[in-house]
């Protein structure tokens, strides 16, 4: 089933504890940020939901529309690419859609180096 941001969802129900849960895969465009004043706000340390950001944390930002896919706060991630899950900490402004940000601390040059890219996102939602 494709819906109109052309989801792509991997349904492998399995029970565990009684719960159905079911695998989410999306592709997005992933671009990367830093704790720096030009990139956010004037609290660049702090995400939209309160999380403080540090350097070294494996987070990432989501264009609004991904949380009404159930990509809200605190839902762990795994990115395409990259080893281990991030958390869901932060929210991106309301323009962007089908994005996420990846927090790289304040490393601006491997955040440059990263640049913009089509990656898979991977979620599990329990219902």
């Amino acid at each position: 089933m494709q819906s109109n941001l052309n989801i792509v969802t991997v349904l492998t129900l399995m029970s565990f504890m009684g719960f159905a849960i079911a695998e989410q895969s999306l592709t997005v465009t992933a671009s990367a940020y830093t704790s720096s004043v030009g990139e956010t706000d004037s609290t660049p340390n702090h995400a939209a939901w309160g999380d403080k950001l540090k350097p070294g944390m494996k987070s990432i930002a989501v264009s609004r529309d991904l949380i009404k896919l159930g990509l809200t706060h605190q839902q762990e991630v795994k990115i395409e690419g990259f080893e281990g899950t991030f958390r869901v900490l932060d929210k991106m402004n309301k323009r962007w859609k089908k994005k996420i940000d990846i927090y790289m601390g304040k490393d601006v040059e491997k955040a440059r180096e990263w640049g913009k890219q089509q990656v898979v996102i991977y979620w599990t939602d329990e219902e």
